[in-house]
């Protein structure tokens, strides 16, 4: 078997319908659009949860809470995820996102005192929780708050 022998299961591929192409394809004149009204009409769309003119739903029920615009985003890193590195390794957000250990740079890292650290490294980031700087000092390392 090469490329050019495959070909689709009988029955999966089906032809498009053919709407307004005469009464006898079954969707000729009206093409599958019922009689008069909005929806019939060209150019017809009508925004999710339209209600005919009542007032929507979404609309009538109350709101609640608030979103806090200075909300600040945090990438975080727990702890036993930094025994991947040698010992007296300088741990950095850039290094770490050379190692695939965190997404992107765009927020600031946060390291979390989860795992445990068997290697004594020098670790930059942008805040570390209590539990995760006295995990990483046990291990003879540093914690520095960039």
């Amino acid at each position: 078997m090469r490329l050019h022998d495959l070909k689709p299961p009988a029955g999966a591929k089906t032809a498009a319908k053919r709407k307004g192409r005469g009464p006898a394809s079954g969707l000729g004149k009206t093409a599958g659009r019922g009689q008069k009204g909005q929806k019939a009409r060209s150019g017809a769309k009508l925004r999710r949860g339209f209600e005919g003119g009542q007032m929507p739903l979404f609309q009538r029920l109350p709101k609640r809470g608030f979103t806090n615009i200075h909300r600040q985003e945090w990438t975080i890193l727990n702890l036993g995820a930094l025994n991947c590195f040698e010992d007296d390794t300088v741990v950095t957000p850039e290094l770490l996102k050379e190692k695939g250990l965190i997404k992107s740079l765009k927020h600031p890292v946060k390291v979390l005192g989860e795992g445990e650290i068997s290697r004594r490294l020098t670790v930059k980031a942008n805040r570390f929780s209590k539990q995760a700087q006295d995990k990483i000092e046990a291990a003879g390392g540093k914690a520095e708050v960039i």
